[in-house]
């Protein structure tokens, strides 16, 4: 057999593992819109029927507006806090060479790789001893030490394909440290900037394990879903609810990847004046 045909099958094998990988991630996830449409409180075949009342009871359930609401604070404080935080580490860790950097990364990254519910376990008894009493900043808390390592991650891909050489002829030009950051650096990593909010307040406002230990009577948005499970009659309502986050989500991390790679094309000539 030639060689020809050995790349022709590995080609075709990769293929079909990518159709069964992605099937088998995405298939049992559209079934959630599917039911969501469904015009019966029971999740099983044969449909009853098509129904929007599951979508217009949303729009009635003061609990979940609430809920609601305070995910959007929390994924907007957190998404701006790790960025923020996630701008200087970046630069940080791809401008300059230092003892120990290998395991700062490490420790920066170590959030990302830790099972969530040790985190959030952690999290609540270090609060307990200290007497600080949970409620939405807490979780705030805990979402940016969740958040950071992906915001990092995405900010180092950008920097590590920056030209120096626009800093270094600012720094010729006479502009000074801080100066050079907002003219030159800032610009050119912006895309990276905006890529990196919108996937830390994704992840934010997704998170469940660490909103569940962290907060108190003020619930966010998957709590509230969580708490809703327990009685049927409410099912088909957070089937609802569950497939607009679901399109939402997916929406704001494609957003986020194109503008990651659109951030990520050689740069253009930038004007010194």
């Amino acid at each position: 057999m030639r060689a020809g045909d050995f790349a022709a099958r590995g080609r075709r094998w990769r293929g079909c593992y990518a159709v069964f990988y992605l099937a088998f991630l995405y298939v049992p996830v559209l079934f959630l819109p599917l039911f969501s449409f469904n015009d019966s409180i029971y999740v099983a075949f044969p449909l009853k029927g098509f129904t929007l009342q599951w979508y217009q009871s949303l729009l009635d359930n003061s609990q979940m507006h609430d809920a609601l609401f305070n995910s959007l604070k929390v994924a907007a404080a957190a998404s701006t806090i790790s960025t923020t935080l996630a701008v200087f580490a970046a630069k940080s860790f791809t401008r300059y060479s230092y003892r120990g950097q290998r395991l700062t990364i490490g420790m920066v990254m170590l959030p990302m790789v830790m099972p969530e519910i040790i985190v959030g376990i952690a999290l609540l008894v270090l609060l307990n001893w200290l007497g600080i009493a949970l409620g939405l900043p807490t979780v705030t808390v805990g979402h940016v030490l969740f958040c950071l390592p992906f915001a990092v991650a995405v900010l180092m891909s950008r920097l590590e394909g920056f030209d120096k050489s626009y800093e270094e002829a600012s720094f010729d030009l006479g502009e000074n440290s801080w100066m050079t950051f907002w003219r030159i650096t800032f610009p050119l990593i912006l895309p990276g900037i905006v890529a990196s909010l919108l996937l830390t307040f994704t992840i934010s406002f997704d998170e469940f394990i660490l909103a569940f230990f962290l907060t108190s009577t003020e619930t966010t948005l998957p709590v509230f879903i969580w708490s809703q499970l327990r009685f049927p009659a409410k099912l088909p309502g957070v089937l609802a609810l569950g497939a607009l986050i679901l399109f939402t989500s997916c929406l704001m991390v494609v957003l986020a990847e194109w503008i990651r790679r659109r951030g990520a094309l050689p740069d253009k000539q930038v004007p010194l004046t």
